[in-house]
């Protein structure tokens, strides 16, 4: 097998790899007897990468050696003709995949949850992207990377269920049809998770649009169990499973190890600061806070879903109103009255395009919202307010529309009212942030603060 001219048969670069990979190059070779003493195990292995060498070659298409040396070539000449006019697209083992030349010094970039051990050249990753962005493009689909804890479930440490929640334990579902429950209790984790409301039929239509990553700064065998709660037929992720290990920048997550072309994802992340490098990409998620000890973590001195014995509603949720988002991002990107070249658009400026949207016929003026001698243009509700289309000001003149404010008593406050402006809390910028239209400001109302009354 040569990855550098092995064609895409499917839509999935990852299925594909980790199909021809276990098929072609196992990385546990069976040649030795499991009888042999623990002591050879050293020769066993250069036995082994000799043997998957030879294999690579005799598979490359480009290589044939036809005869007994009749032109004067030996076959150790033409291994290292071979290896010296090769440009190692991947390795495995550190051993290049085409050529079987020993790399020592780790190159290319890992995509262990691909294949273990194996490393993709910029060039390889490069030409994996073009061709595996064609064939969804073709097929109308973008691509959809999915974090875990707070945007598809929540999880806990059984030992952080307080006495108001104990009741959960008597009330988890069966692991017999996973697809049927919500609630899951891990003994070999010492854990429980609930499934977001909505989750299934959310990943069951985004399926029909995205191809699906799952994308989580948690250990790898915590991804692989979420995984099979959220997908047990295995019909949505397959291998695209990227977890905390596979990240290539600390505490960082980034599409360096996702193999498709940045212009055709988004991103699903109730954490903005993970994705420093792909901002452009990210619709940010309400967290869901669904057990006591998720508030606690975030610092919220209020009681949670599970201890209310509540949770979000699954028509009006957070999932289903991201999944509007998702189809009407999709509509526009593949919108026929902008011709058939998919290749030439960039999902993220339709992104951009549909959040400006959101408040574009809105003026909005602070007050009593940023800390005192704060730089009004560096505050992140600021920047919400213009990414969503607003035109932020910072004094007040009759094209205001909104004044945006914690104290009733404060003056640009009182002047909204007496000018028949609106005058609304800042909740009511985090909610048309998160729920991507501009909800009803008289929801949103401002009171006098303590101080003043």
């Amino acid at each position: 097998m040569s990855v550098a001219t092995d064609s895409l048969v499917n839509s999935s670069s990852s299925d594909d790899f980790a199909a021809l990979l276990d098929a072609e190059l196992d990385s546990d070779s069976s040649d030795g007897s499991p009888d042999q003493d623990c002591s050879d195990d050293e020769d066993n292995n250069a036995e082994g990468e000799r043997t998957k060498r030879c294999k690579v070659l005799e598979m490359d298409s480009r290589v044939e050696v036809q005869g007994s040396n009749s032109n004067g070539f030996t076959e150790q000449t033409i291994v290292e003709a071979i290896t010296d006019s090769c440009t190692h697209p991947g390795f495995l083992r550190d051993m290049c995949i085409c050529c079987g030349k020993r790399m020592d010094d780790g190159a290319g970039v890992a995509f262990g949850y691909i294949h273990k051990d194996l490393r993709l050249g910029s060039d390889e990753v490069s030409r994996l992207r073009d061709a595996d962005v064609r064939t969804l493009l073709r097929n109308k689909k973008l691509y959809l990377v999915l974090d875990l804890d707070h945007t598809l479930l929540n999880s806990t440490r059984l030992e952080d269920i307080n006495s108001e929640e104990d009741y959960l334990k008597s009330q988890t579902d069966s692991f017999e049809d996973i697809s049927k429950g919500s609630l899951f209790r891990l003994d070999k984790m010492r854990m429980m998770t609930k499934l977001r409301p909505y989750v299934r039929t959310f990943l069951q239509e985004a399926s029909n649009m995205f191809e699906m990553y799952i994308y989580t700064m948690g250990e790898r065998a915590y991804a692989i169990e979420m995984a099979k709660l959220l997908d047990p037929g295995s019909l949505y992720f397959n291998s695209r499973v990227i977890s905390q290990a596979d990240c290539t920048q600390r505490h960082q997550k980034g599409l360096d190890v996702v193999l498709g072309k940045d212009s055709a994802v988004l991103i699903l992340d109730d954490t903005e600061a993970v994705w420093q490098r792909h901002k452009d990409n990210l619709i940010l998620m309400e967290r869901y806070h669904y057990f006591s000890s998720s508030c606690r973590q975030f610092g919220f001195n209020c009681k949670s879903l599970s201890e209310l014995k509540g949770d979000e509603n699954e028509a009006d949720g957070a999932l289903a109103t991201v999944l509007g988002v998702l189809k009407k991002i999709h509509s526009n990107f593949f919108d026929a009255e902008h011709g058939n070249d998919f290749a030439a658009r960039d999902v993220r400026q339709v992104l951009k395009k549909i959040r400006n949207e959101v408040l574009g016929d809105c003026k909005i003026v602070f007050s009593r919202v940023f800390p005192t001698k704060f730089q009004a243009e560096n505050h992140h509700l600021w920047k919400m307010a213009e990414q969503l289309g607003a035109r932020c000001a910072v004094e007040v003149d009759s094209t205001v529309t909104h004044v945006v404010s914690t104290d009733a008593g404060t003056e640009k406050s009182r002047w909204a009212v007496e000018n028949g402006k609106y005058l609304v809390h800042p909740k009511w910028l985090e909610a048309a942030n998160y729920l991507w239209s501009k909800k009803p400001e008289q929801e949103f109302p401002v009171v006098l603060s303590k101080k003043r009354k």
